[in-house]
C-alpha cells in the first residue's frame, strides 16, 4: 500500500474513533432517526426496481460488508416487496460465482412473488414461505450453507423478543468466521417513548436488540462491529452488526 493510500485509511480510523465519542453528532443522529421513525422515512426507497425498506445508511453497511467478506450464501429472514432480497443478489452478482439468497418469510404476499420471481436478479433467490424457526426454513437454510459455503445472516422477520432469540440460536451457527449476523429493528428498543403503545407484539423490552444483548450473553462467538455503527450513526441495527470470531 502507498504511503498516500495508508494516510487515507489511518485518518479514516481516527476519524471514525471521534463519531463513536462525538456527543453533538451522536445526540444529532438520534434526533434524526427519532424524527425518520415518526414517518417511515425507510419505506421511502428502491433497490433496481423493487421497494427496499431499510436505512440508506445500512444498504451502504452491507454493501460494504459483503464486498469485504464475500459470503457464497446469505440467509435473510423477512422479504416484505423483496427489496433487499434483490439488493443482496445483485451484490451476489457482482461478486460472480454461484452465490445465492435465500429469503424466507411467514407470508411472501402474492403481489409481491411474481415481481421477486420476474425480477432480473431472480436467478440469485430462493425465497421459502414459512415459520424462519421452523424446521423446514432450517434445514434448507442447511442444506444450502454445506453447498456454498461462506454464509452470512440478516435477520429482519417477526421483532418479538423470544422469536429472534431463537433464529438468533439457530442461525448463528450457520455463519461462517468472519462473516456477519445482521440483526434489524433493534431501534425499537431506543425509543420507548415512539413504542410503548405499540399495538404489534414487540415494543420496549421485547425486540430483536433485548434478543441480541441475550444471545450475546450467552454466545461469546461473536462480537458487535462498533467501528461500523460508529460510522453509520443512523441505523436500525443498533449493536445488531455481529461479526462470528
Amino acid at each position: 500500500m502507498s504511503e498516500e493510500l495508508d494516510r487515507f485509511y489511518r485518518e479514516k480510523a481516527a476519524r471514525i474513533k471521534d463519531l463513536g465519542v462525538n456527543q453533538p453528532f451522536r445526540e444529532a443522529s438520534r434526533g434524526f432517526l427519532k424524527e425518520s421513525l415518526k414517518v417511515d422515512y425507510s419505506y421511502n426507497f428502491s433497490w433496481l426496481g423493487r421497494p427496499i425498506i431499510q436505512y440508506p445508511q445500512d444498504i451502504v453497511a452491507l454493501q460494504e460488508i459483503i464486498w469485504a467478506t464475500k459470503p457464497k450464501l446469505i440467509v435473510e429472514t423477512g422479504v416484505a416487496h423483496g427489496g433487499t432480497s434483490v439488493f443482496l443478489a445483485s451484490m451476489l452478482e457482482l461478486l460472480g460465482g454461484e452465490g445465492m439468497v435465500l429469503s424466507l418469510d411467514i407470508e411472501i404476499r402474492a403481489h409481491n412473488r411474481p415481481l421477486i420471481e420476474n425480477h432480473p436478479l431472480a436467478k440469485r433467490i430462493k425465497l421459502l414461505e414459512g415459520d424462519s424457526i421452523g424446521p423446514e426454513a432450517i434445514a434448507e437454510a442447511q442444506s444450502l450453507a454445506e453447498r456454498y459455503g461462506p454464509t452470512m445472516v440478516m435477520l429482519d422477520s417477526s421483532h418479538t423478543h423470544d422469536h429472534v432469540l431463537a433464529e438468533l440460536r439457530l442461525y448463528s451457527k450457520l455463519v461462517t468466521k468472519g462473516c456477519y449476523l445482521v440483526v434489524f429493528d433493534g431501534v425499537v428498543e431506543q425509543f420507548p417513548e415512539l413504542y410503548s403503545n405499540n399495538a404489534r407484539p414487540w415494543g420496549p423490552g421485547n425486540n430483536p436488540l433485548t434478543a441480541t444483548r441475550a444471545f450475546l450473553a450467552e454466545n461469546d462467538d461473536f462480537i458487535i462491529d462498533w467501528d461500523l455503527l460508529n460510522k453509520l450513526a443512523i441505523t436500525a441495527a443498533p449493536e445488531g452488526y455481529l461479526i462470528r470470531k
